[in-house]
């Protein structure tokens, strides 16, 4: 594995952090590996989900306090993306009904925006659908929700980070669909968690943050993107390196530039050209530090 180009920066798309787990530690283990930037996503930090606005808005406060502690303390760039995740509408359903649900998630949806138009937060995420299949009565809630919160995006100038289940072709196309259906910008649209590889052209520009196995860069290296790489990182001391640690696209980023200039070109479109892309602005690493 080659050291890295000094200036190149390696960037992890989606991870989570705890404060009471690792935290910023596992942040150190990134950065001692070669990485330089992390997206940071949001999520529960407490025993259950938010059932009201007040926590959210703590849940947010605690990405963003843990953004800048692992900004300061270790020297990781991170950036912060803030929604109320999409399953939480399922047990708020349970305990405060579906039409409470709902309302909760728009607030939440609405409070997020403005941590973008803020400059608190890069993207709204992670937002969508759950991942596997829920009673049909919900359905219409769930993707009203979704509609709103890519109506939010789109009136904040903001991405997208979308969670929902692993898509194909088919997929691509119905997801392009549904977001053009309320004006989203298909190149600010990413498909967070994205397992399967599926040509530029079938994505009709929704962007794919890849999780970083090695088979996931194997296909994607020659595609022209944008594309992202992430280990979408649990921080959970009961699965320990769930989903991939964060030593990993680090470990990725080292054997593609044991490859040359081939490699080296592929990551500078990962890491920088991508992130431009999406977000409007490139990532940079201070002169004299590298990853």
């Amino acid at each position: 594995m080659a050291a890295l180009p000094s200036g190149l920066p390696v960037v992890d798309h989606h991870a989570h952090l705890h404060p009471s787990h690792e935290g910023v530690e596992a942040a150190r283990r990134f950065r001692a590996a070669g990485g330089t930037h992390l997206f940071l996503a949001t999520q529960s930090y407490e025993t259950t989900c938010p059932m009201d606005l007040d926590g959210y808005r703590r849940q947010f406060e605690t990405t963003e306090a843990l953004a800048r502690r692992v900004e300061t303390e270790v020297g990781v760039t991170t950036y912060v993306v803030v929604a109320p995740y999409p399953i939480d509408l399922l047990p708020q359903a349970q305990r405060i009904g579906l039409e409470g649900a709902v309302a909760l998630q728009e607030s939440a949806l609405e409070l997020a925006g403005r941590w973008v138009s803020d400059q608190r937060a890069v993207a709204l995420g992670e937002i969508g659908r759950p991942h596997f299949s829920v009673d049909p009565s919900v359905l219409p809630a769930v993707e009203g929700v979704f509609r709103k919160a890519l109506e939010v995006a789109r009136d904040a100038a903001a991405p997208a980070v979308v969670h929902c289940e692993d898509l194909d072709g088919a997929g691509y196309r119905a997801l392009a669909a549904f977001a053009s259906s309320v004006g989203f910008p298909l190149g600010r649209l990413v498909k967070h968690y994205a397992r399967s590889f599926v040509p530029a052209p079938e994505r009709l520009g929704i962007v794919p943050s890849f999780l970083a196995r090695r088979e996931a860069v194997r296909d994607a290296r020659g595609d022209p993107g944008p594309w992202f790489l992430e280990t979408d990182f649990l921080d959970d001391p009961a699965r320990p390196g769930a989903v991939l640690d964060l030593a990993t696209i680090p470990r990725r980023a080292g054997a593609l530039a044991a490859e040359g200039a081939a490699g080296i070109e592929v990551l500078h479109r990962v890491f920088v050209d991508s992130v431009q892309a999406v977000y409007g602005f490139a990532p940079s690493v201070p002169p004299g530090r590298s990853g």
